[in-house]
């Protein structure tokens, strides 16, 4: 039997984030090997054709508002041609008064200018959005094509090797080096460095080295409806994204004058059933009217064409782990990106080959990643007590119980 390859780095998973990770490497001068268990790239949750991107200014912890600025302007930077800008409107909720001046001292607070981000009353809305509810528009937010920007990333390369249909199962510390190997235990090649990208597979990979980490899979159905020119939601449907509890896509009119609408998206969580589901639909016909603040409309008008499911990974704090495991050399993680895979893969990218190159000192200057914002998405935040170096491997323990996201469900 031949010996395996040595790589220096080597990515596992070529979803979005992986992609993206191993590109920047590319770009960056580096020979990389990205080794996926599926036949190409993007073939699981990175496959959505509709994925939404704007700045987070709603309920969360000041860290993720901040993180999720950097992210956006790394995103929009990094996707160019493939990115849809059609802006992203964001209503008031529901039984909240509107106050001008106290929203745009809010943006403000956020690092979010006029370009950015801008309060609009209901009229102001109206016409610049085409939605008589007063909000936050979000001229730069975006749409993705998360398929096609993950095989443009992985364009050939002459220091590309991607390994198709080759699945990862454990990992080994053996001879001062990571061997990668598969379900009989066999390797499949060995590695100075490795990127684990594999959403809620790097569960199962950590596992094989003794880290526990609190992720857990969330379903997710975002619909395509049909509306007939003459419904009456024809004269509603948004030019713009609206992105509030749940989202949407600008609505597309047809040869013919009837409309194509994208709204989603379901949210099972602990699930991994990829069948699309009718109560998904009537779920998010639901979610279409609370967007648009039409509560009398009749859901029988917004006719099912199709869908798209996805199962995202999510963590405990409902931020994403990205960054160096520290207790097991050589070992990067980029999992847990939950619903903002655009954004969190282009962070992911600039943090974890700085920490690959050993660059990460420049972080803060370059990106505005100050060390607070490096501890919150570090896989370290997880863990207490003594770290066990990669020789031990012994098992560590969780500083807490996770918490998972609470939200509405679709069954």
């Amino acid at each position: 039997m031949s010996k395996p390859q040595h790589h220096e780095i080597v990515v596992i998973g070529a979803g979005i984030a992986g992609a993206t990770i191993a590109n920047e490497l590319l770009q960056l001068g580096k020979s990389v090997c990205l080794i996926d268990s599926a036949t190409g790239p993007a073939a699981a949750c990175s496959s959505h054709p509709y994925a939404i991107a704007h700045p987070h200014i709603g309920r969360g912890s000041p860290r993720l508002l901040r993180l999720t600025r950097v992210a956006f302007l790394l995103a929009e930077e990094r996707w160019g041609a493939t990115w849809k800008q059609h802006g992203v409107f964001q209503p008031t909720r529901s039984g909240k008064t509107f106050h001008r001046e106290e929203m745009t001292q809010y943006l403000r607070s956020l690092g979010l200018d006029e370009q950015m981000a801008l309060a609009l009353d209901a009229k102001e809305a109206q016409k610049t959005c085409g939605i008589s509810q007063s909000g936050v528009w979000l001229p730069r937010g975006a749409s993705l094509d998360l398929s096609m920007a993950t095989q443009s990333l992985l364009s050939p390369h002459e220091h590309l090797q991607c390994l198709w249909g080759v699945g990862v199962e454990s990992l080994q510390w053996l001879d001062g080096k990571w061997a990668l190997l598969n379900k009989d235990k066999q390797s499949i090649v060995s590695s100075d460095k490795v990127i684990v990208a594999a959403a809620m597979g790097t569960k199962a990979l950590m596992a094989s080295v003794d880290i526990r980490l609190p992720l857990k899979p969330v379903r997710g159905q975002l619909s395509v409806f049909s509306v007939s020119k003459k419904s009456e939601w024809a004269n509603r449907l948004p030019k713009v994204a609206l992105s509030g509890d749940g989202y949407c896509l600008p609505a597309q009119e047809l040869e013919g004058g009837d409309y194509r609408w994208v709204v989603g998206s379901s949210f099972d969580e602990g699930e991994e059933d990829l069948r699309a589901r009718q109560s998904s639909d009537d779920f998010n016909r639901e979610q279409a009217r609370g967007l648009l603040d039409y509560e009398q409309a009749s859901c029988a008008d917004l006719k099912g064409e199709g869908s798209f499911v996805g199962v995202r990974c999510v963590a405990g704090d409902r931020l994403p782990i990205i960054g160096r495991l520290v207790q097991r050399p050589g070992v990067f993680l980029a999992t847990a990106l939950g619903s903002r895979g655009i954004l969190w893969s282009a962070l992911a990218a600039k943090l974890i080959c700085a920490q690959v190159l050993e660059d990460d000192l420049a972080l803060d200057a370059r990106f505005g990643l100050a060390a607070d914002l490096l501890a919150a998405l570090a896989p370290a935040r997880f863990f207490a007590g003594a770290l066990a170096a990669p020789s031990a491997l012994g098992a560590l323990a969780s500083n807490s119980k996770p918490i998972f996201p609470s939200g509405p469900k679709a069954k």
